[in-house]
């Protein structure tokens, strides 16, 4: 199956009440890991690329080349996405280039008056180029690629101006955050999510920062709306704690060090095992 854009995927699970998640990937362990549970758990997948992990797998190019290569050899039948994860206005047009199927532009820290102007542009490039996007109104909170943002609720007002410039997904920021939240962190902002999804009507609403959210606060937050749920950080942590914990135990040794496929193996199957559990609480596996 070829890459599709997000809008139709995301439209669907808006009207079934679950949300499709967005796996970052940043090698091929984790792509191929990511692929295969969609697969085994018949559940749509969006595999999202920040501009740092494009350039460290060598460029968007061959991160599209790569998943396009992976779902055909692995014989991936379900709906596939890839997605720009918070690109800049030029990172944008390179994804475009480069064969990816959606794209984010993060404009949310520009004033709202130009976060409009460059959303719009962006807006025809992508669907021209049968893309979809997703844009950003209220910086998340945390840090992730270098960002850095306090994190803020959304005006629902500047949702509704962004939403009406034809974009296909909206990421409204209401209290959630990029990495590991606090122990003081006073949960998500339903108030505000239900008046974006108010001023925004039918909108699919993406929420950012999915770590660590409580996984009530996560199905009240698809009740309201949100269609797509970004897991990047968890992922890391995962595939980090398997990895060491293989080296630890100092298997494979054999006194030559490691052989890097099975070095590698514990953290891509911590990913598989992350995943799986993730689209049980999104309610989007058997959805494909």
């Amino acid at each position: 199956m070829a890459l599709v854009w997000a809008k139709d995927m995301l439209e669907k699970a808006r009207d079934g009440k679950y949300a499709v998640g967005q796996f970052n990937i940043n090698n091929l362990e984790w792509t191929k890991s990511i692929l295969l549970t969609a697969e085994e758990c018949k559940s749509p997948v969006i595999l999202g690329v920040s501009e740092g992990a494009g350039k460290y797998m060598t460029g968007f190019k061959t991160v599209a080349d790569m998943v396009k290569a992976m779902i055909e050899c692995l014989g991936i039948t379900v709906p596939v996405a890839l997605h720009l994860d918070h690109g800049t206005y030029e990172g944008c047009y390179k994804c475009i280039d480069a064969g990816f199927s959606s794209i984010m532009f993060d404009g949310s820290h520009f004033p709202i008056d130009e976060n409009v102007a460059k959303t719009k542009e962006l807006v025809a490039a992508a669907h021209k180029a049968g893309l979809s996007i997703e844009a950003e109104v209220g910086a998340i909170g945390g840090e992730e690629d270098g960002v850095v943002a306090a994190g803020e609720c959304a005006d629902p007002d500047e949702c509704k101006m962004i939403a009406d410039l034809g974009v296909d997904l909206l990421a409204a920021g209401i209290g959630n955050i990029h990495g590991v939240y606090p122990p003081t962190w006073p949960g998500l902002s339903f108030e505000t999510l239900e008046k974006v999804k108010a001023k925004t009507g039918k909108m699919p609403l993406v929420l950012h920062g999915g770590t660590g959210i409580p996984t009530d606060q996560i199905q009240k937050a698809i009740s309201l709306g949100v269609a797509k749920i970004n897991v990047n950080t968890e992922c890391q942590i995962v595939f980090a704690k398997a990895t060491r914990e293989y080296i630890e135990a100092g298997k494979d040794q054999q006194g030559k060090g490691f052989d890097p496929r099975k070095l590698l193996a514990p953290g891509a199957q911590a990913i598989r095992d992350l995943v799986k559990e993730k689209m049980g609480i999104f309610g989007s596996i058997g959805k494909a």
